[in-house]
């Protein structure tokens, strides 16, 4: 908590001194008000003298006056305080999280980086506001209060000395049973964020299998989990607020007792009893504040300490102190003998990876599924960094670039296209931030997408919905194809982008691809076979290693591996699925 404090509001040091000291003047003024009770009773009621009740009664309005424009003003600075720290938190955790790497996001998950996001700055930002409104008030109410009593009547003071250790005792007892019941309650937000994540993104798969029953319980458990935290959470805080006013109340009537035996043994005045009643009320009430602020504090420490643990977090992938930076790059790819293991993980998923891709050739890579064929795309684009061996790009490490200069020379279509909230023409400027509509028309046309965007009187302007939904899978990864050939980059990545294409428009998109790839170096990962039978050289994973190298024909003789998933697929005759790029070329 101190460190978040210290970080986000020390830029704005000059309002929080504003709000300190109109904190402290109006709960002064607080404090001033039953001296001047006091006066009204003895010097104006007491002795019937209306000329005191009415002086004393216009300096209570001023005074009054004065402390709620002073209220005012501290709350207006503390929610403003407030509102912007998390405003400011919720941008740097998101620009943190865009700077991981994917082992970072796994690490944390999805649905707890939502959490942390949300429900987490939620519960600081309002902790926050709180805060500033009564660190200060309430120990000026204590130690203000607790002066101006002994001043009142010293002989009285002995009930503080027995009412606020039992207001102590008590706080600290249920505030020692929450915080636990806190850390447990976020945790079991980011399972219910998680879930709500999963049953929304799979929501046809569920309703396909008819699983709507079992993920509803899925669901109702974990939601029965935070309810219960909850209620237990709700309990110790309902008994707290009770028992403090409880004995508060006790400790008045206490108080009016034996001070009305002093009044009447002539050791005190009424007012100077209503006055010192009025301060223990400020007392108790400054002790009931700091208890509620105690409640919110071990919430707020958790979420505090959830959301360090984002900002904090290093990722693996980041810039060297001098990168390179090339001037004129070729796109020249190879992989030295890479391995690579996920983390947590028993095995590697690559091991001795070697090849080199260069501009002008199509490098395709095949094996069964899991054999480690996405993570090679992975890994040249440096989403991860290897565990073994290297990668480099002209010649140098990707280590030794900067992630984004490096990001930038390549065109990534991946497996699962992603498409974002918007309209057509934002997620093709994901490409090129600058490019005109003539040129997002273009790179339309070679996708094979111009057809189905200009049937929409919307154009380019046409909707997006969350995760491309409005548009069929095929349609989706014409349309990412369309955003990577925008970029124009050296190097193009299809991971199995083919898949959900129909042979006529495969077709035609192959050619289409032809005079814009003709320069650039081609990494495909393919699961059919008569897609990549004239690639320029065909890798043949199986089980995290290359078992065979070599154009169609010569793996055809040489590996066991490639003829067993050629023979599968329908043997190597004639197919009408043949849609590689250099087909296209040659056509």
């Amino acid at each position: 908590m101190l460190k978040i404090w210290t970080r986000y509001l020390k830029p704005y040091w000059i309002q929080v001194l504003v709000l300190v000291i109109f904190q402290v003047a109006q709960t002064a003024l607080n404090l001033y008000l039953p001296n001047l009770q006091a006066d009204i009773i003895d010097k104006g009621v007491a002795i019937g003298d209306q000329g005191a009740i009415y002086r004393i009664g216009w300096q209570m309005m001023g005074v009054t006056a004065l402390q709620i424009i002073a209220n005012i003003v501290a709350v207006y600075y503390a929610t403003r305080l407030a509102m912007r720290m998390g405003y400011e938190l919720r941008r740097d955790l998101f620009s943190a999280v865009e700077g991981f790497s994917l082992n970072e996001i796994e690490r944390f998950s999805a649905g707890s980086l939502i959490t942390r996001t949300t429900n987490d700055v939620q519960q600081l930002q309002m902790t926050t506001m709180q805060t500033l409104m009564i660190i200060l008030q309430a120990p000026v109410m204590l130690v203000g209060g607790l002066v101006l009593a002994l001043r009142q009547d010293g002989p009285l003071t002995w009930s503080l000395a027995v009412i606020i250790p039992v207001i102590l005792v008590i706080a600290f007892f249920l505030l020692r049973q929450m915080g636990p019941l806190f850390t447990r309650m976020q945790n079991m937000l980011d399972s219910v964020n998680r879930l709500v994540r999963e049953q929304i993104s799979g929501v046809r798969v569920i309703r396909a299998f008819v699983r709507e029953k079992t993920e509803a319980q899925r669901f109702d458990k974990a939601n029965k989990d935070v309810y219960d935290v909850l209620i237990s959470t709700g309990r110790l805080m309902s008994m707290l607020v009770p028992l403090l006013w409880f004995f508060l109340n006790l400790s008045n009537i206490a108080i009016m007792w034996f001070g009305g035996k002093r009044i009447e043994s002539g050791g005190m005045q009424i007012g100077a009893l209503q006055a010192f009643i009025q301060y223990l009320m400020i007392i108790l009430s400054g002790l009931v504040m700091a208890a509620m602020m105690s409640v919110m504090l071990p919430r707020a420490t958790v979420s505090a300490k959830r959301i360090n643990e984002v900002l904090e977090a290093t990722s693996e992938i980041r810039a060297p102190e001098n990168p390179y930076r090339p001037e004129n790059p070729k796109g020249v790819l190879e992989f030295k003998h890479v391995g690579f293991s996920y983390p947590g993980a028993e095995d590697p998923v690559l091991s001795d990876i070697s090849f080199s891709a260069r501009p002008g050739t199509t490098t395709a890579i095949i094996g069964a599924t899991g054999s480690g064929k996405s993570t090679i795309i992975r890994l040249a684009s440096r989403m991860f960094d290897v565990t073994e061996g290297e990668i480099l790009v002209d010649g140098h490490n990707l280590q030794e670039y900067d992630p984004d200069q490096l990001a930038t020379l390549f065109g990534p279509v991946p497996q699962k296209a992603n498409l974002f909230t918007g309209t057509v023409r934002s997620n093709m400027l994901f490409g090129d931030p600058d490019a005109s509509d003539e040129q997002i028309w273009q790179a339309l046309n070679i996708a094979q997408a111009a057809d189905f965007i200009k049937e929409n009187p919307a154009g380019l302007d046409a909707r997006v919905s969350e995760g491309g939904t409005n548009y069929s899978g095929g349609q989706k990864q014409r349309l990412c194809m369309a955003r990577a050939i925008l970029r124009n980059p050296l190097i193009y990545t299809f991971d199995d982008s083919f898949s959900a294409l129909d042979m006529t428009t495969d077709r035609a998109l192959h050619q289409a691809l032809v005079p814009v790839t003709r320069h650039a170096t081609q990494i495909v990962v393919a699961q059919r076979a008569a897609s990549i039978r004239t690639a320029d050289q065909i890798l043949v994973l199986d089980q995290g290693r290359i078992v065979g190298t070599g154009t169609h024909d010569q793996l055809m003789k040489t590996c066991a591996t490639y003829q067993e998933i050629v023979e599968s697929q329908g043997g190597q005759g004639p197919d009408v699925e043949d849609l590689s790029i250099d087909e296209g070329r040659a056509e």
